[in-house]
């Protein structure tokens, strides 16, 4: 009943948007205006961002940004925070496996599981929030800034990559306003959203939003659950309260609740294996080999086809209530911003999605809850020439519970063989076993800040520090237990909850100071150059669920620091037609922290604790240093009055500087392998490899283009809209694959009234419809067994393109 009422109240206020009168222009705070003339093209004039906490013009902050305004992105179709990656060249955004949302910005990339702070961070009406349940589909937005390099003074949270801040739109005190926008695709996706402000006096206002979305995701069809598809269902509703109590007092509070659902199914390309094994029920309970069973059918990328039996279900119901009081004090201004979020996240999942083991479901459930609190008080100085200060407090405290409750009974399958039959799965008798893992979150960060700025005429300099007290308590209980095989006679157990961390690496606290300084100088009014330094650092983790006996340097990972150098220049040129932005940029990475995933391990009986040799698998986090440089540039503006241009690109050469780190080396080469049998090639418990790879599976060089060409009649004008992404082709050591290149094309046709109260779009994504691989695991899913051998299921795990769609636009302002 909450889906359908809820549903059913956005398209009711959708609905009244459409039939309301309308009230006036609609306009953009942030979005450039244009200075018309009669007698020549338009000027562009500045766009005003908030990336210093302070509002000024873009081309007065001393770093490197994008900005993407809400008008932009409606017009560009961008339905999913994700999809803004196609607007800044460098920033991936990316969901693998349905479930982990990873930013990859400069080369600096994360993996959720990490358990550390994220290398970019994410901040919705500037509160830190967690873009596990803050990237969905959009609605209603003011500006998304994508800040570029360390950021360790500015706001709350340090980050090594960079920051994005994402801004709702406010309610308007003067009159009312609004939009009302539908979509429908060809691949049964849909989109209604709307957003309405009314103004009950020029002191209390309100403004309500809300959204509806499905779309198949990846397009993943899965062979063995009936041709069941990948999809995603998304309800999201907002309300803002304005409020003026007091002169020069202006608060905005903000509620949000999203509710998202989505089945996606991992993709797979490989021929699947010949034969497999399926578990067959026998005398005693056991298990013999099913050799005309197979994972699946032979799967290329065009297919899009998955192989796994279980589900792969994230659901997702997120609130959040966020509080935002200024208060101009005359020569300074007192600022507050507070939030609650709370979550709630189940996931299903089947681990084995391979299908290594036919008929046989590693079902790999999830449960958290989650609590995040944030308060910061800020008191800025308001002049704007002299000298200039701002002091500050901040505070998070992270708290929750996730609970992973499945069944792990493969740890008793034996290859063997019996009667003759080659690689049977064995004598024991099969015993189901049920592993609980309980891992409780219990974080803060307390910080401090200052800064000072001078501006003299076309000079300003500016510069700060921040102290932070980072607290982590971690702890992970798990818990064995089994119902039994009452067919094989073997009674049921249960072995007491054991915690697995150490009590020494169970508390850490991390006081580390960043901050930043910056030159820059006004060689003229349409010329800026600047120069910037950036400090930020990152506490270290403790893994959550290694092996028993395994060595500390594979538990405790080291602090992450890292030291930054930016030059620049920004300007406009053709009588302020024209705007552009260059810089160059150089970063060490001292310790960076990285997760790897599906390490090799191999504990013998005397270190592992149990008296038996484990062998198996696992993810981890491990440290090495990294340098990262590059150049980043743009042009935007007005080529003539009916021909708009956008064109931003970037290089960045991020490397492990010989770097010991982690690795599957089966053949022992001493690089990243998955060939031959599984073993540890070295001394230690896993093999390790000397790196000098890239730090994420991402291209070095990136370019997004996007432009408009209209064709101006009476009332209306007919336009032509052009997106462009490309990726190059590169070659991956840390998965042994060689990348496409990627061009992706997406072509808008549509109609406008002059007036810009309503527009209608054609659209086209993904027009050359090229099917490439954007991600690939190493080697082959499998399923692992507690003799250390794994069932190979004959498959790589991908993420590939969206494959074409088509679909129609339908946009009305008031």
């Amino acid at each position: 009943m909450q889906k359908f009422s809820m549903k059913r109240a956005a398209l009711l206020l959708c609905g009244a948007a459409v039939i309301a009168v309308p009230a006036g222009a609609w306009a953009q705070a942030a979005t450039p205006t244009v200075a018309s003339t009669n007698d020549g093209p338009p000027t562009i004039s500045e766009i005003v961002v908030t990336a210093t906490r302070i509002q000024s013009r873009q081309q007065d902050v001393a770093m490197s940004l994008n900005v993407e305004t809400g008008d932009k992105l409606e017009k560009l179709n961008v339905f999913d925070i994700k999809d803004i990656s196609q607007l800044a060249p460098g920033l991936d955004l990316t969901n693998t496996d349905g479930r982990s949302n990873s930013t990859t910005l400069r080369g600096v990339t994360f993996n959720p599981d990490s358990g550390t702070a994220p290398a970019v961070q994410v901040y919705l009406n500037e509160i830190p929030t967690d873009a596990q349940v803050i990237y969905a589909p959009i609605y209603d937005i003011q500006d998304i800034e994508v800040l570029r390099g360390p950021q360790g003074l500015l706001r709350g949270l340090s980050a090594p990559a960079g920051s994005i801040t994402i801004a709702t739109r406010r309610p308007n005190f003067d009159h009312v306003e609004g939009y009302a926008e539908t979509t429908a695709t060809n691949r049964e996706g849909y989109n209604v959203q709307a957003g309405v402000s009314l103004p009950f006096s020029d002191t209390l206002a309100i403004r309500v939003a809300g959204l509806v979305d499905g779309n198949r995701i990846n397009d993943v069809v899965d062979v063995n659950r009936n041709n069941q598809r990948s999809y995603g269902w998304t309800e999201s509703a907002r309300i803002t309260i304005g409020w003026k109590p007091l002169p020069g007092l202006t608060t905005f509070l903000t509620y949000q609740h999203l509710d998202v659902d989505t089945r996606q199914f991992q993709q797979v390309v490989g021929s699947g294996n010949t034969p497999a094994y399926q578990l067959l029920p026998f005398l005693g309970g056991y298990l013999l080999p099913d050799t005309s069973a197979r994972s699946g059918p032979p799967l290329t990328v065009s297919d899009y086809g998955a192989v796994s039996e279980g589900l792969d279900e994230v659901n997702n119901r997120t609130d959040i209530v966020n509080l935002a009081a200024d208060y101009d004090l005359g020569p300074a201004t007192l600022s507050f911003v507070g939030a609650h979020q709370s979550s709630l996240i189940v996931v299903e999942r089947d681990l084995d999605n391979g299908n290594a083991v036919p008929g046989y479901i590693s079902n790999g459930p999830q449960h958290t809850t989650f609590n995040y609190n944030t308060g910061e008080l800020r008191l800025t100085s308001n002049n704007t020439e002299g000298l200039g200060w701002g002091v500050g407090a901040f505070y998070t405290k992270q708290s929750g519970l996730t609970i992973l409750d499945g069944g792990n009974s493969n740890t008793f399958f034996f290859p063997t063989s019996v009667a003759g039959t080659k690689a049977a799965f064995g004598a024991p008798p099969y015993l189901p076993i049920n592993t609980n893992i309980t891992v409780p979150t219990n974080a803060s960060t307390a910080s401090f800040n200052a800064n000072l700025r001078y501006k003299s005429g076309p000079f300003k300099a500016e510069a700060g520090v921040r102290y932070s007290i980072e607290k982590n308590d971690q702890t992970t209980q798990v818990g064995v237990s089994s119902p039994g095989n009452t067919f094989a006679g073997v009674p049921a157990f249960a072995l007491p909850t054991s915690e697995i961390i150490p009590p020494n690496l169970q508390k850490s606290t991390y006081r580390p100071l960043t901050g930043g300084a910056d030159i820059s100088y006004d060689f003229a009014r349409t010329l800026t150059g600047y120069v910037a330094y950036g400090h930020s650092a990152r506490q270290g983790s403790t893994g959550v669920g290694v092996p028993s006996g395994i060595s500390p340097d594979l538990i405790r990972t080291k602090n992450e620091t890292t030291d930054s150098i930016e030059a620049g220049l920004k300007g406009s040129f053709a009588n302020r037609r024209l705007s552009f932005t260059v810089d160059g940029f150089y970063q060490k990475l001292e310790n960076y922290l990285s997760r790897f995933q599906n390490i090799f391990y191999d504990v013998p009986a005397n270190q592992s604790g149990t008296g038996q040799q484990e062998l198996g698998s696992f993810d981890f986090n491990y440290n090495g240093n990294a340098t990262i440089k590059g150049v980043e540039g743009s042009l935007d503006g007005h080529v003539t009055r009916d021909w708009d241009i956008s064109v931003q690109a970037s290089y960045t050469h991020g490397r492990y500087n010989n770097a010991t780190l982690p690795c599957n080396d089966f053949a022992g080469t001493g690089i990243p392998n998955a060939n031959g049998a599984q073993k540890v090639t070295g001394p230690g418990n896993v093999s390790y490899c000397v790196i000098n790879s890239r730090l994420a599976d991402v291209p070095d060089f990136s370019l997004t283009a996007n432009t408009e060409i209209r064709f101006p009649m009476a009332t209306v004008t007919p336009f032509v809209r052009a997106l462009l992404s490309y990726r190059p082709g590169f070659y991956s050591q840390l998965v042994n694959f060689n990348y496409e290149d990627r061009e992706n094309v997406n072509l808008y046709l549509g109609l406008r009234t002059n007036d810009g109260k309503w527009e209608i779009n054609a659209f086209a994504k993904n027009l050359l419809n090229q099917q490439r691989i954007t991600n690939i695991s190493l080697g082959n899913a499998q399923q692992p067994t507690s003799a250390g051998v794994s069932y190979d299921s004959g498959y790589r795990t991908i993420n590939a393109t969206n494959r074409r769609s088509f679909g129609i636009t339908a946009h009305v302002k008031w």
